[in-house]
């Protein structure tokens, strides 16, 4: 991770560490970078925070001012972002969102032509850039100067694209769905009526400020709520961007990433089209979801947290299916990225296809007990370098044995130390957790 970008863009308070001279900057030096020996085309969206305006018109500002053009597909997903840019002649594209994060921050995610996650070796030459003193890059004149494009055709196109995965008719499902007050309030509710399903829809009345607060994939509770008051079949809930989503079954309780990718992992196998018959998973995936996978006969990666790395492995091994507990699911046959409507789209399959619900496809996947604590913390490194913080890792994964497990990490996006911990006992994993939480606060690295 660089001083500016994570693993999943520039994220920060808007205004405060992600500032418009910033965005307008970023601009500058991708319209300069990719227009050296062409005229410069980028595709930009944005989620549904009050901020995303102003840094789409700073974003425009500076691409166009490096003679790029700017086409506009207003309020989308990110992976709708990532499917025009793959699928149509741009040189990159850029999403306006902060994901899961509350409104008040917002993040630069830059995509290359291929749909994927920009290359490191482009985001080290934008953070050079950022830190430099005189900003020389050339301006762009006369007919040189970049113009921007109304480009809502391209989120239509994504929608026709979505709407084409289908397998089968939803006719007769009743689907709850949470838009997070975020990019899907629209589009989620568009497709699956497209497709037969009888929705109910909430948190799809986006006002600028409500985006992820209490609802969406981050808040579930409020989804469960509604599947078990309406009897619905099934529920899906997003985050901010929709590259997220997780699932409640029809009795109310909640199908995280890990069950997804068992589900989907089992029907991908029994089809043939499970590629060398692997799921790419991270570090915090469950234990019960290996136990499950072995005793489906199904082998698996781990990778580090964050769905770039779980597509880099897919990439380089030919697997489809890969993703991370959060609901980051990529199912590579149809997108570079993980995209939560297309997830809730394989999952109506599985269950349709195979005349089953939701609660009787996990069966064989139990989930071991799990606590996580997100710790906000002044210096991330700072506090998982700490000697004492280690030295209490390393006790209690000697106590622990075959037990269960820990894992301290830092958030790629936030300033948090995730601390995990896995165990057979439930106490184990409440006490653990604690016992690391008071030496980070005993060495002072809590944020007030």
């Amino acid at each position: 991770m660089g001083k500016y970008f994570g693993t999943d863009g520039f994220r920060g308070e808007a205004n405060v560490d992600l500032t418009v001279e910033h965005a307008f900057e970023v601009g500058r030096f991708i319209g300069w970078y990719f227009g050296k020996e062409h005229k410069c085309k980028v595709v930009i969206g944005k989620d549904t925070r009050r901020s995303s305006y102003m840094f789409e018109y700073a974003l425009v500002a500076g691409l166009t001012a490096s003679g790029a053009d700017a086409y506009l597909l207003h309020v989308t997903t990110t992976p709708s972002v990532s499917y025009v840019v793959r699928t149509e002649d741009f040189d990159c594209g850029i999403m306006i969102s902060a994901s899961h994060n509350p409104f008040y921050d917002n993040g630069i995610k830059l995509i290359n032509d291929k749909g994927e996650k920009m290359q490191e070796f482009v985001i080290d030459e934008i953070e050079k850039y950022l830190d430099e003193d005189k900003k020389n890059l050339p301006y762009a004149t006369k007919e040189n100067i970049g113009c921007t494009v109304d480009y809502a055709a391209g989120r239509n196109r994504y929608l026709g694209y979505l709407m084409s995965l289908a397998l089968c008719s939803f006719r007769n499902m009743r689907v709850g769905l949470d838009c997070a007050n975020g990019s899907a309030w629209m589009i989620a509710k568009n497709v699956f009526d497209a497709l037969g399903a009888k929705t109910y829809v909430i948190n799809n009345e986006p006002d600028g400020t409500n985006i992820n607060t209490n609802c969406g994939s981050t808040h579930i509770q409020g989804l469960q709520a509604l599947v078990k008051e309406k009897h619905l079949d099934v529920g899906f809930a997003f985050d901010g961007d929709a590259d997220r989503c997780l699932c409640v079954d029809e009795n109310g309780d909640v199908v995280d990433g890990d069950a997804i990718l068992y589900i989907c992992g089992k029907y991908l196998k029994n089809k043939g089209e499970l590629a060398d018959n692997t799921v790419v998973t991270t570090v915090m995936s469950n234990f019960g979801l290996y136990k499950a996978f072995d005793a489906a006969g199904i082998s698996y990666e781990k990778t580090a947290v964050g769905d770039k790395y779980v597509y880099e492995c897919m990439s380089e091994n030919g697997y489809r299916l890969g993703g991370e507990q959060s609901g980051h699911i990529i199912f590579s046959k149809y997108a570079a990225t993980g995209d939560g409507l297309i997830t809730a789209i394989k999952m109506m399959e599985v269950m349709v296809l195979g005349k089953q619900t939701l609660s009787q496809l996990r069966r064989g996947f139990v989930s071991y007990p799990q606590k996580l604590t997100n710790v906000r913390v002044m210096d991330k490194a700072a506090a998982r370098e700490d000697a004492d913080v280690q030295a209490a890792v390393a006790r209690i994964t000697e106590e622990l044995g075959d037990r269960g497990r820990i894992l301290v990490r830092e958030s790629g996006t936030e300033p948090l130390i995730r601390v995990m911990v896995e165990a057979s006992d439930p106490d184990d994993c409440e006490k653990y957790v604690d016992q690391v939480v008071e030496v980070l606060r005993k060495n002072a690295h809590i944020r007030k």
